[in-house]
């Protein structure tokens, strides 16, 4: 289920977007200004933002610029009443992937979450020095062969990649590889990080009794 956060501060406004978007199967997370959605961007992963751009204390191009200057890549579409040329090309400039007009039609809006999201399967894979990793069916490559790595390793190093240098603890592991009605296992991760230490022996540490953490090659 594709996870979207909304960023709109007409309360109104928001509640509506929510609950159609809930009807269509999205999971919504919801904010009246950008402080808020940035301190709900760095805790949780989000599959689309939704911004509003005339926001209280800074706007949405603002916030999305520093977004993309920490090097958050979530797709983002601009909801606006702007409709002027300069601030079009605006949210572009600041990373944009899409940019409605106000007012919304809704199923107008879902056409365009759905052409975002499915460019954005189609690209999303990573490379991390001569491998390659599929991020939508959790597989791992080297010079195009697939190699014998588990889901779930590959969503370990997802994680752990994705923390860029900072501890993962394990309790964040267990919750991001087991749903809540599978039992987690110890074992099983470090079953994981010494499959994928195979791959990349420098780059992950293992910080004892807290966690683990994946070094980049310098």
């Amino acid at each position: 289920m594709p996870k979207i956060l909304l960023l709109e501060d007409d309360q109104l406004f928001n509640e509506t977007l929510q609950d159609f978007l809930e009807e269509e199967g999205y999971e919504l997370e919801t904010a009246l200004d950008p402080y808020s959605a940035l301190e709900l961007s760095f805790h949780q992963k989000f599959d689309l933002y939704l911004f509003d751009v005339n926001l209280p204390y800074e706007s949405g191009f603002n916030l999305l610029e520093k977004l993309r200057n920490s090097g958050d890549k979530t797709p983002t579409i601009f909801l606006t009443s702007r409709d002027d040329k300069a601030s079009i090309i605006e949210g572009f400039d600041v990373g944009a992937d899409d940019y409605m007009k106000k007012p919304i039609d809704l199923d107008e809006l879902l056409l365009r979450i759905r052409a975002v999201l499915r460019r954005e399967l189609k690209s999303e894979k990573i490379s991390i020095g001569d491998y390659i990793v599929d991020c939508n069916a959790k597989q791992l490559y080297c010079n195009g062969e697939l190699l014998n790595v588990t889901i779930k390793a590959v969503a370990l190093l997802l994680l752990l990649v994705g923390a860029k240098g900072e501890v993962v603890r394990s309790s964040s592991i267990e919750e991001h590889l087991w749903h809540t009605n599978e039992e987690a296992s110890v074992g099983a991760i470090r079953v994981y990080i010494a499959a994928l230490k195979k791959y990349f022996p420098d780059n992950i540490e293992n910080i004892r009794g807290v966690g683990y953490r994946f070094v980049p090659d310098k």
